[in-house]
Order: C-alpha cells, then sequence, then structure tokens
C-alpha cells in the first residue's frame, strides 16, 4: 500500500518553521476535490461560530538517556512509558542483555529485566523518581531522520530550542515520547483568534508512544497498533457533543486527537473517561466523531498517512502530496500543514 508514495522526491524540513503560524497551509475541500494553497495563519478564516477546536495537550518528556554497561560501553536508552511500580519502565534499546546493570548516574542504575513481546525492554530502577531524573538529563527524543540529516547537513543542535520546538505551545501533561505535530503551527495569538470567532477549544490528552510511528509491514489490516492511553476530560465532552449538537464542525487537530475522538464517540455523543486505545484507522474506516482534520505531510507506509487516506481517499491524498512536492512544502514532523475539509 502507498508505494507511488515512495517516488516522491519531498523536502524534508530539518527544523521547524519560525514563527510557528508562517508554515504554508494547504486547504483540500473534499466536496469539489479543490486545493487551496495558503499560510497557516490563515487557518482561522476557515471556521465559523459554534465549530469545536480539538487539541491534544500531552506534552513530550526528554525520553532519550545514555547508560553505561558493567564493560564501559555506552547505550542509548529511549524510556517509552512507566509500568505499575514507578521504578519500572519500558523502554527501547539495541543492546540488550538479560539481567545487565545499567549506570545512567552514581544514584540511578537499571536492570534489564527482560523484552517483551512488542520489543520493549522492561527495565527496574533503584529509584522511584525516573521521571525527574529525565526531565533534568534527558534529550528530546526527536525523530531519527531529523538528527541524521542535521548531521548530514552540518546544522548543530539546541538542546533547549528542541525542547520548546518539539512541543506544541499549549502542551500541558507530560507522558509522550513523540510529539502531536500538526499542533506545532499554533501560537497562542492564533489559538486565541480562533476563539474570538465564536469556537470552542477542547483538549484531550493522548500520550504517545512509538505505536504512532511504527511503519506498517504488512496489509493494514494485519497491522497492530500498540496501545496509547488516551482521556477525555467532562469539559472536553461537553464542549465537543454541544458543538455537534448546534450543528458546528468538529475540527481534530492530528492523527492522536482524531484517534482519541473516534475511541470515545459512539451514536454521536463522546464521552469522558481515561482508556487504552489501539484504534487503527486505515482506508475504508467510517469516521463517527470528526468533520474536519489538521495533519502534517507524512511518511509513506506510516498510520498517520494510513489515516489521512481513510479520511480524504488515497488518490486525492497522493494528488495533494504532488502538488506539495511541485510547490516545495516542507514534509514530515517540522514540516507544513494540511487542512482537510
Amino acid at each position: 500500500m502507498f508505494e507511488r508514495f515512495h517516488n516522491l522526491k519531498i523536502n524534508i524540513a530539518r527544523t521547524p518553521a519560525t514563527p510557528r503560524d508562517s508554515a504554508k497551509l494547504m486547504v483540500l475541500n473534499r466536496d469539489g476535490q479543490k486545493i487551496e494553497h495558503r499560510i497557516f495563519r490563515d487557518i482561522s478564516q476557515y471556521f465559523t461560530p459554534g465549530d469545536c477546536l480539538v487539541i491534544n495537550d500531552t506534552k513530550v518528556f526528554p525520553a532519550k538517556l545514555f547508560a553505561k554497561k558493567p564493560t564501559g560501553g555506552k547505550v542509548e536508552v529511549l524510556l517509552v512509558r512507566p509500568l505499575e511500580k514507578p521504578n519500572e519502565w519500558t523502554a527501547l534499546m539495541r543492546d540488550y542483555k538479560e539481567g545487565i546493570e545499567l549506570s545512567f548516574s552514581e544514584d540511578l542504575k537499571a536492570v534489564m529485566d527482560f523484552r517483551n513481546e512488542n520489543g520493549e525492554v522492561i527495565l527496574k530502577f533503584n529509584n522511584d523518581d525516573v521521571l525527574g531524573y529525565a526531565c533534568e538529563n534527558g534529550l528530546m527524543p526527536l525523530p531519527q531522520y531529523i538528527e541524521k540529516a542535521r548531521k548530514h547537513d552540518g546544522l548543530s543542535a539546541s538542546i533547549e530550542t528542541d525542547k520548546e520546538r518539539y512541543q506544541t505551545v499549549y502542551a500541558q501533561f507530560q507522558g509522550s515520547i513523540a510529539a502531536p505535530t500538526a499542533g506545532f503551527h499554533f501560537t497562542p495569538e492564533l489559538l486565541k483568534k480562533i476563539e474570538d470567532k465564536g469556537v470552542k477549544i477542547a483538549r484531550v490528552t493522548l500520550h504517545i508512544g512509538w505505536g504512532t510511528f511504527k511503519p506498517l509491514k504488512t496489509d493494514p489490516k494485519e497491522h497492530k497498533m500498540l496501545a496509547e492511553y488516551g482521556t477525555v476530560s467532562e469539559e472536553a465532552s461537553k464542549k465537543i457533543n454541544e458543538a455537534r449538537a448546534s450543528g458546528g464542525r468538529i475540527f481534530s487537530v492530528g492523527t492522536t486527537s482524531t484517534r482519541t475522538l473516534e475511541s470515545f464517540t459512539e451514536n454521536g455523543i463522546t464521552k469522558s473517561g481515561g482508556r487504552w486505545t489501539d484504534l487503527f484507522i486505515y482506508p475504508g474506516y467510517k469516521f463517527k466523531a470528526i468533520d474536519c482534520l489538521i495533519t502534517n505531510f507524512h511518511f509513506p507506509d506510516s498510520t498517520p498517512l494510513c489515516m489521512a487516506s481513510a479520511f480524504a481517499s488515497e488518490d486525492f491524498i497522493f494528488k495533494a502530496y504532488n502538488e506539495a512536492v511541485e510547490n516545495n512544502y516542507r514534509f514530515y514532523s517540522f514540516g507544513d500543514s494540511m487542512l482537510i475539509l
């Protein structure tokens, strides 16, 4: 699936747009199969009073750590999520040997317990405040292609800049190892401008793991989406349901907000609560919660591209990607944006 997308000669974004809302915006109208080219700050023009904008307020934590093996060798560890015991975490790492102790600092050690069915290593730490250590000493888990591209171009990474820019301006609850990148282009001023038009802004939370960017290696029907934890507050569900009941449209910012809404909505009602979701949306899926989707330009063979194709059709998305290439749009996490109406 999506073989033709591999042949596109895309422009990969190495750095984020500055200012955030200066990114390009491609607007796709599904009814007329028409495409417009705008600037992201123009997006406010597409809202009408009574609409609802849904954002994912998860916050990326500095999940990339380095440790030493007993031999003195250096090991890169990407923390994924804590388990029931606060000193036990799942992690992604290339070097694995059961029972080996890793040294992160004089005070923080961890034993590699076992590798689970998802390929994650279970680490047992000698300290409960693993997150605190990561926030003090960790690096932001930027996608590998950005790091490789930076090295190739001779660009130096700014740790503080990455902590600010690989994050939405409305990020609030720590727990993600990847950012909800569709929200990168919003600024506080732009959000206020949208609200001033009579649009409600509803916050949901989905902590993003590595399942969101796990590539498809089989037919989509056989792909296993790794579960991620989502929550919808009573305030958010009320805003969403009131907008829907009054004829307003639900604008979802990104595939993670969409997966959350689709997981919490039945019979036209979005319920509040918290639960794990492994919902995978691909062509053929019948959307029940959203009317408009804001998303970036994605990798071929990725779950976000599957969702965009399910929402607008693969042919229309491919046409849009071709126009994006012709108009020098920037692709992937720090890239430009797409609004699908």
